[in-house]
C-alpha cells in the first residue's frame, strides 16, 4: 500500500471510531446536533439500536487499522479492499435511508481510499 493509501485507511478508521463513540457512548447528548431532522425523543428511545450499530461502525474500523499491520502487500490490499466496500455500502444505505450527508461523511473517503488503492496497483503493474 503507498502512503496515500496508508492515510486514507486511517482517515476512514479515524471516521468510524468516532462514529463506534458517538453512537455508543454519545448517542442522547451528539444525537440531536447530527441528526436534527430527528424529534428529540426519539434519542432516548433508539439509544440500544444506535449503540449496537455503533458496534458494526467498531468492526470497520478495525478491520481497515488491521490490513494496515499485515505484512503481505496482497492481503493488505484485500483487506483494505474488502473494508472500504463494507464502508462504502453501509454509507450508501445510511444516505438512502437515513440521511443524505451520511454520504459524504462515510462514502466519499472511502471512495477515494478505494481508487488509491487501485491506482497504486496499476502503477505497480
Amino acid at each position: 500500500m503507498t502512503i496515500l493509501s496508508k492515510l486514507f485507511v486511517g482517515l476512514v478508521a479515524l471516521i468510524h471510531s468516532y462514529i463506534l463513540w458517538f453512537e455508543m457512548f454519545a448517542w442522547i447528548e451528539r444525537g440531536p446536533r447530527i441528526f436534527s431532522s430527528f424529534p428529540p425523543e426519539l434519542f432516548a428511545q433508539t439509544e440500544v439500536l444506535a449503540a449496537n450499530q455503533g458496534l458494526y461502525n467498531g468492526f470497520l474500523a478495525a478491520g481497515l487499522l488491521w490490513s494496515l499491520f499485515i505484512k503481505d502487500p496482497v492481503w493488505s490490499r484485500y483487506i483494505a479492499t474488502f473494508f472500504f466496500l463494507c464502508v462504502i455500502v453501509a454509507g450508501a444505505y445510511g444516505a438512502f435511508s437515513v440521511q443524505p450527508s451520511i454520504f459524504f461523511v462515510q462514502c466519499v473517503p472511502a471512495v477515494f481510499g478505494l481508487l488509491c488503492l487501485f491506482f497504486a496497483r496499476a502503477v505497480q503493474k
